[in-house]
């Protein structure tokens, strides 16, 4: 891994542990000989010259992230298509994608940056909305897609294809189409199962469905999954990655498949994905 040499630095907004961080951070990898392009928020904090998210996206050979998985969320969306390895570094508890906590950074980025460490490659979804026959929005996510309903409209009825095959018409509050990496965020809480997360899997999880009998299925990364929206509804959204909303109307089509784009995601050399599961979910805890 050595020619990293050109390190992107972007933080969660307004963390003060960020700057704690990047005060001893900075000098340490200046002096080992890289170079850093530091987010123009932080540099402003840090009295330092700073950089546009899409130049550090431009310039860099890998991106730290400082913040949580959300932030870690939008910087994969920023890099997708250059394929740049990102490594998180979890400001608040332990993060599914931020997996690096504050007490371990030094070592942690030093053993990756020089002994080459693991990267993971996360398949990602493009989810494209077409209305009245036109494509009207495009996006690309690591985690999820939601379909969900306001708080006050009453149950959606979401007419599903897989790879144009009918499948139901699912009445419920909303559905969740998630990457492998997802499994654990929206999914999992609305009764998905946990998939590996190098897996080239795509999961369609129902919320609340009226029928008891519609479970989660795992579906291969390839199949395409297309959804139509049936019900009248001015309070019905599509959600990406928890972040970006769209409005959505009766008949609008929601085509969702792989992207031909991956996150890669830099592995702590020591990593066990399971102690991460124990630790996060609190299994065995009594």
């Amino acid at each position: 891994m050595g020619y990293m040499k050109k390190i992107g630095i972007i933080c969660k907004s307004g963390r003060h542990e960020a700057r704690e961080i990047l005060e001893e951070l900075l000098p340490w990898l200046r002096q080992k000989g890289y170079k850093t392009f530091v987010d123009a928020d932080m540099a402003a904090i840090l009295n330092i010259g700073g950089f546009s998210r899409a130049d550090i996206a431009s310039s860099s050979d890998v991106i730290l992230v400082l913040g949580g998985d959300g932030t870690m969320l939008g910087v994969s969306r920023l890099v997708a298509e250059k394929g740049i390895p990102i490594l998180g570094i979890n400001l608040g508890g332990l993060g599914f994608i931020t997996e690096i906590n504050r007490d371990e950074i030094f070592e942690a980025v030093d053993r990756m940056l020089t002994e080459g460490c693991a990267s993971e490659e996360r398949l990602m979804l493009t989810a494209r909305i077409h209305r009245e026959g036109k494509k009207i929005a495009e996006y690309t996510v690591l985690n999820d897609v939601v379909i969900n309903k306001g708080a006050l409209a009453r149950i959606i009825d979401l007419e599903t294809f897989i790879n144009g095959s009918y499948v139901t018409t699912y009445k419920a509050d909303g559905l969740i189409i998630s990457t492998p990496t997802g499994s654990t965020a929206y999914s999992l809480s609305a009764g998905g199962p946990i998939i590996y997360p190098t897996l080239d899997s795509i999961v369609l999880t129902p919320i609340c469905s009226h029928t008891l009998t519609n479970r989660p299925i795992v579906l291969p990364g390839d199949f395409t999954i297309a959804i139509t929206l049936k019900t009248q509804s001015e309070d019905v959204y599509l959600t990406l990655d928890g972040q970006v909303g769209f409005s959505l109307k009766m008949n609008d089509i929601i085509e969702i498949n792989k992207s031909e784009h991956k996150t890669r995601i830099l592995i702590p050399c020591e990593r066990d994905y399971f102690k991460i599961l124990r630790t996060k979910l609190k299994w065995g805890e009594r």
